[in-house]
């Protein structure tokens, strides 16, 4: 059985302020998209184990970490410790989505691999109890459970589903094979404990004409990653030259999306970078 894991942008994101438990808390709208998709394969291990009740292989981009540290594993694990019945295992992931992007590849990965593994062997797992599961997996895996346009509060992990769609628009996504540390980048913001409660809603904003959103919808990691990295900036500027109507880096980068009306002919934005264009 195979799945193709998909990746997000954030509409927005807002620092609010750091939490008790070390977290910050934090403001975004989730938006799926279609493509870039990787592709996970798992098939029942035909000549099982004990000593290895998962076989793991990889192909497409690198993947960093140990394999302990893979979320797919993870999954895979966390499911077994309830399920014992579960079977060994052949997985492969081929890697499409770029790690350290904002596009959320290895968390969707995790969450893919929980709906495949639930599908196949029938475990019988609602959608409330894959949440459950995603959400030891990471902040943002619940959401590529749900995987529709979603305002997420808390850790990332409080959604609420929201009705606003992107598909009249063309959506490019742009990733310029930087790494962007998102803890450095977190130090690099000075925020107060005080929420923002004064600003502008950001689902009243993401359910307004795309045109109206330069200046208002805003992800606070723009501006520090912009310091550190300004070729960012640079491709942030060019997506605008090009009539984009909102531009925008996604999550903590170093990936960039720009959203044009359909009809808006695209010149090569910026060699050497990857590039998807959806709609």
């Amino acid at each position: 059985m195979v799945y193709f894991p998909t990746c997000k942008i954030n509409l927005g994101l807002r620092v609010l302020h750091k939490r008790d438990d070390g977290y910050h808390e934090l403001e975004t709208i989730f938006y799926p998209l279609k493509k870039p998709t990787d592709a996970l394969e798992i098939i029942r291990n035909p000549d099982p184990n004990p000593d290895n009740d998962i076989i793991f292989t990889t192909s497409g981009l690198n993947i960093a970490g140990t394999l302990d540290q893979n979320l797919c594993i993870k999954a895979y694990r966390l499911l077994k410790k309830d399920f014992s019945e579960l079977p060994s295992i052949k997985m492969h992931l081929h890697k499409v989505i770029p790690m350290g992007a904002g596009l959320g590849g290895g968390s969707s990965d995790g969450a893919y691999t929980l709906t495949l593994l639930n599908k196949k062997f029938n475990l019988g797992l609602s959608q409330n109890e894959l949440l459950s599961y995603a959400l030891q997996l990471g902040s943002d895996c619940p959401f590529f459970i749900l995987n529709e346009p979603c305002h997420a509060t808390g850790r990332g992990e409080k959604m609420e589903p929201i009705d606003m769609t992107l598909e009249e628009y063309k959506i490019v996504v742009i990733y310029p094979d930087i790494h962007v540390s998102t803890s450095a980048a977190f130090q690099k913001l000075n925020r107060t404990v005080d929420y923002r409660s004064s600003e502008e809603d950001l689902k009243t904003i993401v359910q307004s004409p795309v045109a109206t959103w330069k200046d208002r919808l805003i992800n606070d990691f723009q501006a520090p990653v912009i310091e550190a990295h300004p070729e960012i900036g640079s491709i942030i500027d060019n997506l605008y030259q090009q009539n984009a109507l909102y531009a925008s880096l996604t999550g903590s980068g170093s990936g960039v999306y720009g959203i044009f009306e359909k009809e808006v002919t695209l010149d090569v934005l910026v060699k050497g970078y990857m590039l998807w264009v959806e709609g």
